[in-house]
């Protein structure tokens, strides 16, 4: 098995970047990693015949690393979280999630329970508690595992001083719509897609206006 640093030394990113948009992998070594996913400032490889995943951020951004770093030590113990392994300059190595993100859970159909929101809550509650502040919290973010038991990734934005609103609207819109028996329970890529660009633009106020009475994350 190669060092974690000579497996990152061969992930090569385009240099155009969009911020609003994925970063795109130009090459790896796919003899040692597979590509699961990519997002706006890192992207994320299985570390092939292991449990391992591998999180590389773009040259671009990687001062973030550092702070990821801080957040996955303060969450050490937090069964809701990934545990970290390694960290680097620009990379961190982390558990492999093997599941479904409550995003896909909704383009395939799978029903999401309030068990699976009550977890989400709990997890956000325990970061608190170990003096962190949840941002950024969106459906792509939870992984809901084989064993219906929840993970949250991507914690980079947990050290923000400013209080997010995301996860108390995703409530309120799972407690007043999704429960609701006309609302579909299967919805495209691309509806999704639509309502989270509606929702940044500050276009679904209307909807969430009354979230005073949602539960509180």
């Amino acid at each position: 098995m190669k060092q974690t640093h000579e497996l990152v030394d061969t992930i090569q990113f385009e240099k155009d970047i969009k911020l609003t948009r994925e970063i795109k992998v130009k090459a790896y070594n796919k003899t040692y990693l597979t590509h699961i996913a990519s997002g706006r400032s890192a992207a994320v490889f299985l570390i092939n015949d292991t449990d391992l995943a591998l999180k590389v951020f773009h040259p671009y951004f990687a001062s973030i690393t550092k702070a990821e770093t801080d957040i996955y030590r303060q969450l050490e113990g937090v069964h809701f979280y990934p545990k970290m392994y390694e960290a680097g300059q620009n990379f961190i190595v982390i558990d492999y999630i093997e599941g479904t993100t409550l995003f896909d859970c909704l383009i395939e159909g799978i029903p999401i329970k309030e068990e699976t929101i009550y977890q989400v809550e709990k997890a956000l509650h325990a970061a608190k508690n170990r003096g962190l502040n949840p941002s950024d919290i969106h459906l792509k973010n939870i992984i809901l595992t084989p064993e219906e038991t929840i993970k949250l990734i991507d914690v980079a934005r947990f050290q923000q001083e400013k209080e997010c609103q995301q996860w108390r609207d995703l409530t309120y819109a799972y407690h007043h719509f999704y429960k609701q028996e006309y609302f579909p329970k299967k919805l495209s890529g691309k509806v999704l897609n639509f309502i989270s660009y509606m929702y940044k633009h500050n276009l679904l106020q209307v909807l969430t206006k009354n979230r005073k009475n949602n539960p509180v994350a």
